[in-house]
């Protein structure tokens, strides 16, 4: 019941699932291509990206909270990916109000608060439903390596030392802040909807975020990689942060696709 197996969307899962590693390859890399160019070709101002992906962060909080209020349960929620969210963001935070003070610091500011009473939730009023056991990945492993890329690799501005320092380790520790939910869901096997929606929703804010970077450097012809006064491994960390967040959500947003595109209200992951 509620599963649509004749659909045309359904043939073409099965079909991508019976091909080789290549043509799965291949396949993915064309369609990300693809949505590149529609991208560029649909939006003007590049600043849309970064605008879109935070409110769509903002969104999969959102979708958080809901569940946290609805069904009094925070099963199948990461509170180290939380705690790491709201470090990065808090840093962050600090850093647009001297370096940028736009619409970005009031999205990042809705969205830190946001985190901060999922991170009291989990912790205080739900924390007999919090599985410590699934949540086993230890934070210092992103904390530690974002910390020392940050003192090695930062942007070269005409703001202070610290907040250069600051900026650069909000942007390594984003990349790999998702990794616990992530293992969790790893192992507990089974994604329950409303933890699948946030974790989407992250994906499709990191994949905005890379494509700014991916069609700035292609407008450029490589040259914004390598700006006058940013440092010179600057921009290339940026962008690599960018591809490797996405790249870790691609393997999910699939299986999610999946998911919703068979009707299952739970998702399931293969073994590692």
């Amino acid at each position: 019941m509620g599963r649509r197996r004749g659909s045309p969307v359904n043939t073409l899962f099965a079909w991508v699932r019976r091909q080789s590693m290549k043509v799965k390859t291949f396949l993915a890399v064309t369609t990300v291509l693809c949505s590149l160019v529609a991208l560029k070709l649909l939006i003007k101002d590049q600043n849309h990206f970064f605008v879109a992906s935070e409110a769509i962060h903002a969104a999969g909080i959102l979708v958080l909270i809901y569940k946290l209020t609805t069904q009094k349960t925070c099963s199948g929620l990461s509170l180290k990916t939380q705690e790491l969210t709201a470090i990065f963001l808090a840093v962050r935070l600090c850093c647009s109000f001297f370096m940028e003070g736009d619409i970005h610091t009031v999205l990042d500011f809705a969205t830190l608060v946001s985190t901060v009473w999922v991170i009291y939730m989990i912790r205080f009023k739900l924390k007999s439903t919090y599985i410590v056991e699934l949540d086993n990945m230890a934070i210092y492993y992103m904390l530690v390596p974002s910390a020392v890329l940050a003192l090695l690799i930062h942007p070269y501005t005409l703001h202070s030392l610290i907040s250069r320092i600051l900026w650069a380790f909000c942007v390594y520790l984003e990349s790999v802040s998702v990794l616990p939910q992530l293992r969790l869901m790893q192992n507990a096997k089974m994604v329950e909807p409303f933890t699948a929606h946030y974790v989407f929703a992250l994906g499709v804010a990191r994949f905005l975020g890379c494509a700014h970077w991916i069609i700035q450097v292609y407008d450029t012809a490589g040259k914004y990689l390598f700006l006058l006064g940013s440092g010179y491994f600057w921009l290339p960390m940026v962008l690599l942060s960018e591809i490797v967040q996405t790249f870790i959500l691609a393997d999910f947003c699939y299986y999610y696709i999946k998911s919703v595109v068979n009707g299952q209200l739970l998702m399931s992951l293969p073994p590692v």
